[in-house]
């Protein structure tokens, strides 16, 4: 009965499997873009304080950096 069963259940668990794959690929990708995003943050700072950048162009690419961090924790 086993083999019936696992050979029934087989389109429903590779379904899911896949599905989880797809889940586990999506939160990867997020955990990637937040360092990245991170890291961009910590150059900005770099820029600002050797006066590579002004406060005006540190403050307008802060807020697209942090706007776009706030969204991916979002949703999680």
């Amino acid at each position: 009965m086993l083999i019936v069963d696992d050979i029934l259940t087989f389109p429903y668990k590779g379904l899911f499997w896949i599905f989880r794959e797809i889940y586990n690929a999506t939160q990867q990708e997020m955990t990637n873009e937040e360092d990245s995003i991170t890291s961009q943050l910590s150059e900005l700072y770099m820029m600002l304080e050797t006066g590579k950048i002004t406060e005006t162009e540190f403050d307008e690419k802060e807020k697209v950096l942090l706007d776009r961090l706030d969204e991916i924790q979002g949703h999680d």
